[in-house]
């Protein structure tokens, strides 16, 4: 087994209800929703009216105006939290361009830009295609664009595995530097996919809240009365480095990676397996991986996103790992608050963990009024909750059966 230990060093966030990682965790703490009645374009026809949008954000604020008129909106928010990210860590100076790399999550990439562009194209007799419309919408320009204003030239991936997009980039970040590939990984994920295409695609398939008279509750994971998730944007990142690396440039270390698993269902397209089959085995493969037992683990940042079926195959499945345990295990999703971001909430959900470890502090799951008897565990509803939180295990589940976890924990130096 590689011995190789993991570090964060560095975390950079931009959310519905926060720029900037103090921000969205306060936020998250204070039992703020960012969920309301989308602004972004007329939604006034469509079945489903409300988003967790990011709000206040003025890209230039950030970026240059050039590299903002260039990029989509979910490469805005990659490259903000990336320079958060890599600004708290501090390692681009102490480390080699070729020996820094990134891995990228997204679960839609340019989605927005396309379906505008189609519509302007196929209304606008004449309309001309922008020469900057193919690299605003790929996947992988938003790494490129990371790189180039960093002056990074290491590993280069993106990966997309919907909803499980943000936790396998830092999954895969780690498997490079155990591998050797680099001493410094930046692990990014963000979506931005709100626009009248992908909202009308999710309410056909009943998979949205259809609460548009209270947007602010209603997401409201492993409650009664939840009806679907409600669309979120934003981004994320952290520095991984190895634990060597960064005791040798003296980084502060925020956490330690200890553990990550992902694997497939092979069940169905949509639809999770009602068994759990794959989610408990990532989060029992995690634990292997982290040479933890289950009651070491003190905190579960579940995937939640505050629909029927998913809420229960997660208790089930967190109930089938934990055992006994599970009874007093606190367990939160912080969808409640945010929404569901998509790619991009696996790097913030695993930000909220590390935040957990460090502060002592649980987030809640908000707007927890009616206890569900399929969903039975220790939800940790409305109130944050203090905690001493030796390790902390995310989950992030997403279409095709994707499943992944990821364990943080306190670091403890040789």
């Amino acid at each position: 087994m590689n011995q190789t230990r993991v570090v964060i060093t560095g975390m950079g966030a931009v959310t519905p209800i926060g720029i900037g990682v103090d921000a969205y965790w306060d936020a998250l703490i204070k039992g703020v929703s960012g969920v309301s009645e989308i602004s972004r374009f007329d939604a006034s026809a469509l079945p489903v009216r409300i988003a967790a949008e990011v709000k206040n954000f003025n890209p230039t604020d950030y970026l240059s105006k050039k590299l903002v008129r260039e990029t989509d909106i979910f490469m805005h928010f990659a490259l903000v939290a990336a320079q958060e990210a890599l600004a708290q860590s501090g390692c681009l100076g102490s480390v080699e361009p070729q020996r820094i790399g990134i891995v990228m999550g997204t679960s839609l990439s340019g989605i927005t830009t396309i379906a505008g562009t189609q519509q302007e194209y196929g209304q606008t007799p004449g309309y001309k295609v922008s020469p900057r419309f193919v690299p605003k919408v790929l996947g992988n320009i938003a790494a490129t664009q990371i790189a180039i204003a960093h002056g990074i030239r290491g590993p280069s991936l993106t990966v997309n595995t919907a909803c499980s997009s943000g936790v396998d980039a830092i999954g895969t970040a780690c498997m490079l530097l155990k591998a050797g590939e680099a001493d410094v990984m930046l692990a990014v994920s963000a979506d931005s996919v709100l626009c009248p295409l992908m909202v009308s695609g999710l309410a056909q398939s009943r998979a949205l809240s259809t609460r548009n008279d209270d947007p602010e509750t209603a997401c409201r994971p492993f409650d009664l009365t939840r009806d679907g998730f409600v669309m979120g944007e934003g981004g994320g990142a952290v520095v991984l480095e190895t634990a060597e690396h960064a005791k040798k440039r003296q980084g502060a270390v925020q956490a330690e990676l200890l553990g990550y698993a992902s694997n497939t269902d092979g069940y169905h397209v949509t639809s999770p397996d009602p068994d759990g089959v794959g989610a408990i085995f990532a989060m029992q493969r995690a634990l292997e991986k982290a040479g933890l037992r289950p009651d070491e683990i003190g905190y579960v940042n579940a995937h939640g996103t505050s629909t029927k079926v998913g809420d229960e195959m997660e208790t089930l499945a967190i109930k089938a790992v934990f055992g006994d345990y599970a009874k007093n295990l606190p367990v939160s999703s912080t969808k409640g608050a945010t929404g569901h971001l998509m790619g991009a909430g696996g790097i913030t959900e695993t930000i909220a963990c590390i935040q957990a470890v460090r502060e002592e502090l649980i987030p809640p799951t908000l707007h927890y009024q009616h206890p569900d008897p399929a969903c039975d565990l220790d939800y940790v509803p409305n109130q944050a909750r203090a905690a001493n939180i030796r390790a902390a295990i995310s989950n992030a589940f997403g279409f095709g059966g994707q499943n992944a976890a990821v364990i943080v924990g306190r670091y403890q130096p040789e």
